[in-house]
């Protein structure tokens, strides 16, 4: 899945810079239109601006993932428009480790080249960036369902987990089931009540991505006073198991519609799986982080609009965006399917 996805010169998301949108495999909220982004940048700068606690000389936003630069523009744009003092004080981060994706970006962001660095992961932004008393939103859209997963199938027979691994028959990719697996496949049922493991039924499958509780964790690591957000396709964790996904959640998307099968045509589709968003709730807990909400798309978006809805800044409201509200939290597109977790750190001074 790295592979297909991240290789240098093969990979999904490193040859097809139109992947997102109509001309693509698969729609996002940025594929939506300006109104995502615009909704977004409002509450940074609710988070972000001066509070009761006094002025903030040093706010700074840090996006990771930012593909070709379409979300950070239609941010920076909405701020510059509306919160020009904002605007003047930020530092916009990009964590991004391609080369040619930071092209894409750079050439999209190429006005607001002043106040936009890029860095290829959070140790070198860290390095150059990190200070204790600056006020920060770490963000990432569409981000930890594109990271690579282990797919996990249930022996009913013996009680255990065994992980699906992939082989070659020919010229073709195949699925089989590995001799050896880097998890802990046993510690993996003691996190599971044994009514559940009783009646799973034989090969059900469910995948885990230690990579994205990883990222996740290195984030909340840098993070010294602000905000973790990620809004991604995912569930929580009382809907990990269900009788409707035996084969799990990874898929395939090529031209709008899901691909029946997830090894052909490597480097050509885009693959996803939903995000654990109670591994990496944990993940972000475990390294102090408190969790403030976890709530659908929908949800979120809405509470920002109502805030908005009042603001003169954030501008009229006409059928355009009504229209891509709609798209963004109805339940039937955008809405339910994306969840997003929120998480933040307080300075150290106020801290119990």
């Amino acid at each position: 899945m790295e592979l297909a996805l991240y290789c240098p010169n093969y990979g999904y998301y490193e040859i097809n810079r139109d992947n997102p949108g109509r001309r693509g495999d698969f729609y996002t909220s940025v594929s939506v239109g300006e109104l995502f982004g615009q909704l977004l940048a409002f509450q940074l700068a609710e988070w972000l601006e001066p509070g009761a606690e006094g002025q903030r000389s040093e706010v700074g936003i840090i996006e990771a993932g930012a593909h070709d630069g379409t979300l950070a523009k239609d941010i920076l744009t909405w701020l510059q428009l509306a919160r020009p003092k904002l605007f003047e004080q930020i530092e916009y981060g990009i964590i991004e480790p391609s080369v040619r994706r930071q092209e894409w970006q750079k050439e999209k962001l190429e006005k607001f080249a002043p106040q936009v660095r890029w860095f290829t992961d959070f140790t070198s932004w860290s390095r150059v960036m990190r200070h204790p008393s600056r006020h920060r939103v770490i963000f990432s859209n569409e981000l930890l369902d594109a990271m690579p997963v282990h797919r996990l199938g249930w022996d009913a027979a013996a009680q255990k987990w065994f992980e699906w691994g992939v082989a070659l028959e020919g010229e073709k990719f195949v699925w089989a089931k590995s001799r050896k697996s880097e998890l802990n496949l046993t510690s993996i049922s003691r996190h599971l009540p044994s009514e559940l493991l009783a009646v799973l039924p034989d090969g059900y499958t469910v995948e885990i991505s230690p990579a994205a509780e990883n990222w996740w964790r290195e984030a909340a690591g840098v993070l010294e006073r602000g905000r973790l957000l990620t809004l991604d396709y995912g569930l929580g964790a009382d809907e990990l198991f269900s009788p409707s996904r035996l084969r799990g959640t990874l898929r395939a998307y090529f031209r709008q519609h899901v691909a029946d099968d997830l090894l052909a045509n490597a480097g050509e589709q885009d693959l996803t799986a939903h995000v654990n968003f109670a591994a990496v709730q944990a993940a972000g807990e475990s390294a102090g982080l408190a969790t403030e909400s976890f709530s659908t798309q929908a949800q979120f978006l809405t509470r920002i609009l109502d805030a908005a809805a009042k603001d003169k800044s954030f501008g009229g409201w006409n059928t355009l965006r009504a229209r891509q509200f709609q798209t963004l939290t109805h339940p039937e597109h955008l809405g339910r399917a994306f969840r997003v977790l929120i998480q933040s750190r307080e300075p150290l001074a106020t801290r119990s």
